[in-house]
């Protein structure tokens, strides 16, 4: 089994704002976030810098092939440095690119990103509410950039906010694009009422939702996680295996966790077949990302055994 992770996060400093609110590095893995300070990072990453070469180290001792290299707000854009990752790492990345939505004009700055050579465009759909105005996805700079990356072969990852807030823009989105291939985040947050709502999207024929954070919304239950499991349970019932990837949010789910831990939870149910674990660690990322040369990953024995 060749496994991908399609969703991530890279950055080489977290110094940016949101909503009017800070956030800034702190020592030993810590960030001032919004108002509080918070462990962002483990704590042995003591710089602050969440780079590739730490992620791929993680990425070879737990037997993850690729990844897909997300953006969020709340790390500021990191579109020089992910240049540079995808371009060093080009069989183990997909990297995605991200511009500044909040403020009109992000058409031209998402043609560049297409233009230099990134594959995907991010967008944190629920960072685009803010206290003071709201962005809407079906608006005509988005419609624009959308139908650019129809035309290009982009790829759109998105998260939503919570529910269905955000879900009939993004139907209309859809329904204008058809050929738009569309990544759908965080399994449309299966904690909050309505995500069901989220991953219906996927009933489209080039939409499909990862699994991305679903460790840290069930973080009270802790591993192995049964509910998360019900909730991937639930997404198959409704819009099929095929339709649905892995994906861990890292770095930050691994300040209460593993990497490996984040899918050997999926790995150890007995509620999920043999195929449709091959096809949710992997092989659907694989097919709708591209990746055509993953590399093999033995397994090493560590210390502890």
């Amino acid at each position: 089994m060749k496994i991908i992770d399609a969703h991530s996060h890279l950055w080489l400093r977290q110094d940016t704002s949101w909503n009017g609110m800070r956030i800034t590095p702190l020592p030993n893995g810590r960030s001032m976030f919004l108002g509080e300070e918070r462990q962002m990072l483990p704590p042995f990453m003591i710089d602050g810098r969440n780079t590739a070469e730490v992620f791929v180290s993680n990425m070879n001792y737990a037997q993850v092939s690729a990844a897909v290299v997300v953006q969020e707000f709340i790390d500021g854009q990191q579109n020089e440095y992910l240049d540079i990752v995808r371009r060093q790492y080009h069989d183990r990345f997909f990297v995605c690119g991200m511009a500044d939505y909040l403020h009109p004009g992000f058409y031209a700055e998402a043609a560049d990103l297409i233009d230099s050579g990134f594959p995907g465009i991010a967008i944190p759909a629920h960072r685009i509410i803010t206290d003071k105005k709201r962005v809407m996805l079906n608006s005509d700079e988005m419609m624009r950039m959308f139908k650019l990356m129809e035309e290009r072969g982009i790829i759109l990852s998105i998260t939503l906010a919570d529910g269905g807030t955000q879900v009939p823009e993004l139907r209309e989105v859809i329904e204008e694009c058809p050929r738009l291939k569309v990544a759908i985040g965080h399994f449309g947050m299966p904690t909050v009422d309505g995500w069901e709502e989220q991953v219906m999207l996927a009933r489209h024929d080039n939409v499909v939702v990862e699994s991305g954070g679903i460790t840290w919304l069930y973080n009270a239950e802790f591993y192995p996680f049964p509910s998360a499991i019900k909730a991937i349970r639930k997404a198959i019932d409704l819009v099929g295996i095929d339709k649905l990837m892995w994906g861990s949010d890292y770095p930050r789910t691994i300040t209460a966790i593993t990497y490996r831990m984040s899918y050997d939870f999926i790995l150890k149910s007995d509620e999920l077949s043999d195929e449709e674990k091959t096809a949710f660690l992997g092989e659907n990322a694989r097919r709708f990302y591209g990746f055509d040369h993953l590399v093999d990953l033995p397994y090493v024995k560590n210390m502890s055994e």
